[in-house]
């Protein structure tokens, strides 16, 4: 007897771990051959250590099957020559997935003077999950986008150049770099994406706050107000061109942490970025406050 119900246990373990593992897996982006090439990814084996990133996503989903949930992909940073996918990337999965918030977390391609490399893998990323969306118990209108410092770059590129298919739903911004412009961008994600001799009119064309309209999805911003690697002006002025194109916008601007924090532990604000961030996620898709007639505009 005591067999038996020992086999059912293991019987039962088993199982368990076989489900949990199914919610955790990879999907390399182009199945069928790279669409495009940074001279790099073709002539050698993918190998991290080179810098030679393998377009992929890690699908993260909640152990409690959720209908209809949001989901964030997430962009990790690193200057555009690595990943930072630890605290930029896989932590996030940590943090949200026990909310019952689908993470995906996208490795890719660095430009190497190639900017269309990046952007074409964070533009798959986003078809796959808007194609798997019932699958994956997520709601295809309720897709958001993470990024981190480049990372925040390539997140707001595809925000404010993607076709509405792959356009994401709302952005999530961490110290991010916005523009291109040599004044205030962050000089080694200039010269690794739109190169180091790019003119005005190429870097105009990836100064993300230019391209901000009423079709550009809502944006929280969160950054440290002593960043000494990506100047805060460069959320300040995405902010800015949100509010003035009427697109729903948050800048969070804490006293210190500098750089590259993402969901690290020590991080001193880290609770109160938190809350920031989820107060925000609440209020995203709330009903409307219905205000009384004398605080309404004129």
């Amino acid at each position: 007897m005591n067999r038996i119900v020992f086999s059912l246990i293991l019987l039962c373990l088993t199982a368990s771990i076989v489900a949990q593992e199914k919610k955790t897996f990879d999907i390399d982006l182009w199945q069928n051959g790279l669409p495009n090439s940074n001279g790099l990814d073709k002539t050698q084996p993918y190998d991290d250590e080179k810098r030679n990133f393998k377009p992929s996503i890690r699908v993260f989903l909640p152990e409690t099957s959720h209908r209809d949930s949001t989901a964030i992909l997430v962009i990790p940073g690193g200057g555009y020559r690595v990943l930072s996918i630890g605290q930029e990337g896989y932590e996030w999965a940590e943090y949200f997935v026990p909310q019952g918030i689908p993470t995906i977390v996208l490795s890719y391609r660095m430009p190497m003077g190639f900017k269309e490399v990046p952007m074409s893998d964070a533009t798959e990323a986003m078809r796959i999950i808007r194609e798997n969306a019932k699958e994956w118990g997520i709601k295809p209108d309720r897709i958001g986008i993470l990024g981190s410092s480049a990372g925040g770059h390539l997140a707001s590129t595809i925000a404010t150049h993607s076709e509405e298919a792959t356009r994401p739903n709302f952005q999530v911004l961490f110290y991010p770099v916005i523009s291109m412009d040599k004044e205030y961008t962050h000089l080694d994600s200039h010269n690794c994406f739109v190169g180091e001799d790019a003119t005005k009119e190429q870097e105009d064309a990836y100064s993300n706050q230019l391209h901000v309209n009423a079709q550009t999805p809502p944006a929280i911003l969160l950054l440290s107000d002593d960043d000494f690697l990506v100047s805060p002006r460069n959320s300040a002025e995405y902010y800015l061109a949100l509010k003035k194109a009427n697109v729903k916008a948050s800048m969070h601007v804490y006293p210190s942490g500098g750089h590259g924090w993402g969901c690290g532990k020590w991080f001193k604000y880290r609770e109160q970025m938190l809350k920031d961030l989820q107060i925000w996620l609440d209020e995203l898709y709330a009903p409307k406050p219905k205000f009384p007639p004398f605080m309404k505009k004129q």
